[in-house]
């Protein structure tokens, strides 16, 4: 898995704060009725809300990992637009794409 440099960095630097971090992910993946897939998805919704490209990018390759198909993806960008306007959704289409050029890596 692709993991960017920053985020290599922080775990090494701060290695308690990072396993902690972990955990509170797994936990609230744990909480729930909704499959990997669907968590996915919604993960990859609410960092494009944000206008985060790391994350947007993190998320497409892990909705892909979990069996989301292309179309699901762009579908959940999407229905960003009438949101968070066309230029962000356009922006993190873009930020899709990429990941879908490259494979998913």
């Amino acid at each position: 898995m692709y993991l960017p440099e920053k985020y290599q960095k922080f775990s090494t630097l701060y290695p308690e704060i990072f396993n902690i971090y972990q955990e509170l992910g797994k936990k609230t993946r744990e909480s729930g009725p909704l499959d990997k897939k669907t968590q996915d998805l919604i993960k990859l919704g609410i960092a494009v809300g944000n206008n985060s490209k790391g994350a947007v990018r993190s998320h497409t390759r892990k909705a892909l990992e979990s069996g989301a198909t292309k179309e699901e993806i762009m579908h959940a960008v999407l229905m960003a637009l009438s949101t968070i306007g066309f230029p962000s959704m356009v922006a993190a289409f873009g930020w899709v794409d990429e990941v879908m050029q490259k494979g998913g890596k």
